[in-house]
């Protein structure tokens, strides 16, 4: 018998408008269904008295006190008729507020917990249940066990989205996986392990007959590891301590089991069991399997070692990891994995390795005075021959800053132009050696400075609506630099920057840009790439006259793209030593190469990483002796991916600032952010 409080007690005669006399009438209908083996009233009785244990996510006060004895009575019936009971208790027992058992109730509710999953278990093992209500079913006892993982498992049966957002049990920090659905029948699967046996519950548990009912055959290919692991689990019961895969594999394997032969229960099994998967947090590089990701507090969660690949300097360097306002860069030799990487630390303005010995020197650009700057949304590099490599940034506030990459000191005060927000930035090589700097506003303004003496060429001109939200630079066969501009509402125009005229245009079709991009394809000639709000990719020529003309401009391959669902939201130019390639970036984080010569895509492309979802940013570099880095984060995110494109090497950054934009000069990866802009080497100094 359950320790229980009286039917009368005064601690749960009222339950949010549920008297004790229609518990008692429940009580009665479920042991006269025991007695008779007929009668169906009680279901409806059932029904009425959830809405007073759990109303809109809040488990009442005195459910604690009523549950055991209905848990007594339910357990009684015969197992396949109390499997909607089992699956209430369920939702009851993973509710989002619960409130802490109260002492005096303790003992009583406990015991009706071990009544519940042995109970339950019985009706999960039950032929006929369907697979959707077998994997609830499934929850319920894992939750009734007294295992985190049952709330891990009530948020990933229903997802309303293809991705999968975790928090890291480690720092808190969020996690996502995009695609994490995609695919039910081929998830990204890890081979789960045993559960210590020396954190084993002791005494009775109902899982024994699970074992019996786990096949060692017939359940397909892939799925021999896991059923072995299950059979372990089942024969050992769930206490806490155990890891959350190996929980996750037992309910894969009963929804397998009890499903088969529906082709709904098998995918709904591999969902499951890819929860058994394990995911790297940025923040605190530690491993957690999936399931521990999802846990609202999981108490028994334990980190994973794991070795991880990632990205090297030339010389094999380990990791490197900034404190403060900058970046960690994690790295191990390319194409080797090892364990977590080497940490590095700040001293001052310098990084310094375990060792002592110095990897670089990290660089905040100075602000004319304490926030004055505000979040900076655009940057380019102004580079002059004979002068001192420039990066110029607007933002929030409408001024543009001139700094000097070497130190990160402001050369001029900040430049006023701008009545509104800036959103893009160019710099303008003239055929005479000048070199001009270009802004465009949130108002459709364009304004021209002269870098060296940080005077205007001439006032802001234009109001295009939406704004110019995108700018490059054209070199003409003809020997003429020209100023592109690009408006969300379709506007692509040529500016001669002498005159301030527009002398073409480009986009026939009219196609909201995003993001645009000049590609030197010959010494004085460029084509324009273009990203519209649609995802599509354009590729102009600026040298004909006619827009509807291709010039050279040749399309990027469509079944490339439409094999791929690349949708395009970035575009940029990627350096190499022979070429210059173009680099698309999608809302997924996949960033691929094309070559623009062809129209065909280069490569397998950098595919999608964890936490990389979102609106992309991207800049590239050639560092010295040849190698190409392609960085790639995604805008008001924290972490970025260094991707050298001959190897596959890929490192890992992550920021403490909310990434806008960014751009490189040399070695040197420039950080646009929502507080200013800092600087990094990308290779050892």
């Amino acid at each position: 018998m359950i320790p229980k409080l009286p039917l009368r007690s005064p601690r749960w005669r009222d339950l949010d408008g549920v008297k004790a006399e229609e518990v008692e009438a429940l009580l009665e209908q479920l042991a006269s269904e025991a007695a008779t083996g007929s009668g169906d009233e009680w279901r409806q009785t059932w029904t009425y008295l959830t809405g007073g244990l759990l109303d809109d996510g809040i488990v009442s006060d005195g459910a604690y006190a009523a549950l055991p004895h209905l848990v007594e009575a339910a357990a009684a019936l015969p197992p396949g008729q109390t499997v909607d009971f089992w699956v209430d208790m369920g939702f009851i027992m993973t509710a989002d507020h619960r409130p802490p058992v109260p002492a005096d109730l303790e003992a009583g509710f406990g015991a009706a917990l071990r009544l519940a999953e042995r109970a339950a278990t019985r009706s999960l093992l039950t032929a006929g249940t369907p697979a959707q209500v077998c994997a609830l079913l499934a929850l319920s006892c894992v939750a009734f066990a007294g295992h985190h993982t049952g709330e891990a498992l009530g948020r990933f049966l229903d997802p309303q989205e293809s991705g999968l957002l975790l928090v890291c049990p480690g720092c808190g920090s969020d996690t996502e996986i995009p695609e994490f659905f995609a695919d039910p029948a081929r998830p990204p699967l890890e081979a789960p392990g045993l559960p210590d046996p020396a954190h084993v519950r002791q005494g009775g548990h109902p899982w024994g007959e699970v074992a019996a009912a786990l096949p060692e055959e017939a359940l397909g290919e892939g799925w021999e590891t896991f059923l072995r692991v299950a059979r372990e689990v089942a024969v050992a019961g769930i206490p806490p301590e155990t890891p959350g895969q190996a929980v996750l594999c037992l309910v894969a394997g009963l929804v397998a089991v009890r499903g088969t032969p529906q082709r709904a229960a098998r995918e709904l099994a591999r969902q499951l069991m890819s929860l058994t998967g394990y995911f790297r947090c940025w923040d605190c590089e530690q491993t957690w399997t999936i399931a521990d990701g999802l846990a609202e507090n999981p108490d028994g969660a334990s980190p994973q070692h794991h070795p991880t690949e990632a990205w090297t300097d030339s010389d094999g360097s380990a990791a490197v990891v900034f404190d403060g306002s900058a970046a960690m860069v994690e790295s191990a030799a390319a194409g080797r994995t090892g364990e977590a990487a080497t940490r590095f630390r700040r001293d001052e303005n310098a990084v310094l390795a375990a060792d002592g010995t110095p990897w670089g020197r990290i660089s905040v650009f100075s602000d004319s005075a304490p926030g004055s700057l505000g979040g900076v949304n655009s940057l380019t590099v102004v580079s002059r021959p004979g002068r001192p490599t420039l990066v110029a940034g607007g933002g929030d506030r409408g001024v543009v800053c001139l700094w000097d990459v070497a130190d990160g000191r402001l050369v001029h005060d900040p430049l006023p132009g701008h009545r509104d927000r800036i959103r893009s930035m160019t710099a303008l090589p003239l055929p005479d050696g000048r070199v001009l700097l270009a802004s465009g506003g949130d108002s459709g303004t364009i304004a021209l400075w002269n870098p060296v003496t940080g005077r205007p060429v001439r006032e802001p001109a234009g109001d295009w609506p939406g704004g110019v939200t995108g700018m490059c630079t054209a070199t003409l066969p003809d020997g003429r630099t020209l100023l592109v501009t690009a408006t969300p509402r379709g506007a692509v125009r040529l500016w001669d920057p002498d005159t301030g005229q527009c002398v073409g245009r480009l986009n026939p079709y009219g196609s909201p840009i995003q993001s645009i991009a000049a590609v030197p394809i010959s010494a004085g000639h460029t084509l324009i790439a273009a990203s519209d709000t649609a995802g599509r990719l354009h590729v102009w020529d600026p040298a004909v006259d006619d827009p509807w003309e291709p010039g050279a401009a040749v399309q990027p391959s469509a079944r490339a793209l439409a094999d791929a669902d690349h949708r395009v939201a970035a575009v940029t130019a990627v350096p190499t030593p022979d070429r210059t390639l173009l680099a698309t970036g999608d809302n997924r984080g996949v960033v691929m190469l094309w070559d623009l010569a062809t129209g065909a895509p280069i490569g397998d492309g950098l595919p999608v990483g964890t936490g990389t979802a979102g609106l992309p940013v991207i800049t590239a570099t050639t560092l010295h002796g040849g190698r190409t880095v392609l960085v790639t984060g995604t805008h008001h995110g924290h972490r970025l991916r260094a991707w050298e494109p001959e190897t596959g090497a890929v490192g890992h950054i992550a920021l403490d600032v909310a990434l806008t934009c960014l751009a490189t000069a040399g070695p040197d990866l420039i950080v646009g952010h929502d507080r200013g802009v800092l600087s990094l080497p990308l290779t050892r100094q």
